[in-house]
């Protein structure tokens, strides 16, 4: 192989390499892609960046698919040493338009309709809950 044909073959698959990187990175599997049309409804980020970062998202769901459930509170963003929550409500339910930080996350009006909760806490270990404000009997 003369160096003119290396230069361009090495140039070739460095040109490939870099088209694959960019369709793969564009092509991961995301929110968009479960069933259940989830539609984001409700989202706070607090500012402080140099302690913990907690997100609470509250997000309506076309029916009860649990495990779609869980997967899309997996594709939300998560910090380490932060919390993030996802409270998931019916489409044909009421659903909240402000979440918090606090405990409450939102009005209590709006617990009845919660069908389902999703958390990644401080130490990234995930929790999902299917009705978390119901009473057990």
């Amino acid at each position: 192989m003369s160096g003119k044909t290396l230069k361009y073959t090495l140039t070739a698959i460095a040109a490939v390499l870099i088209v694959w990187f960019i369709y793969d990175s564009f092509s991961q599997p995301g929110p968009q892609d479960l069933k259940g049309n989830f539609k984001e409804v409700a989202f706070y980020r607090n500012e402080n960046n140099t302690g913990p970062i907690i997100r609470v998202y509250a997000v309506t769901v076309a029916d009860t698919l649990w495990q779609e459930m869980q997967q899309y509170g997996g594709y939300m963003p998560h910090t380490k040493y932060g919390n993030t929550k996802v409270y998931f409500f019916s489409k044909n339910a009421p659903a909240p338009k402000e979440v918090y930080p606090n405990q409450d996350s939102f009005d209590q009006q709006y617990q009845q309709y919660c069908l389902a909760k999703y958390e990644k806490d401080v130490m990234s270990q995930t929790s999902f809950m299917k009705y978390p404000f119901r009473a057990s009997k």
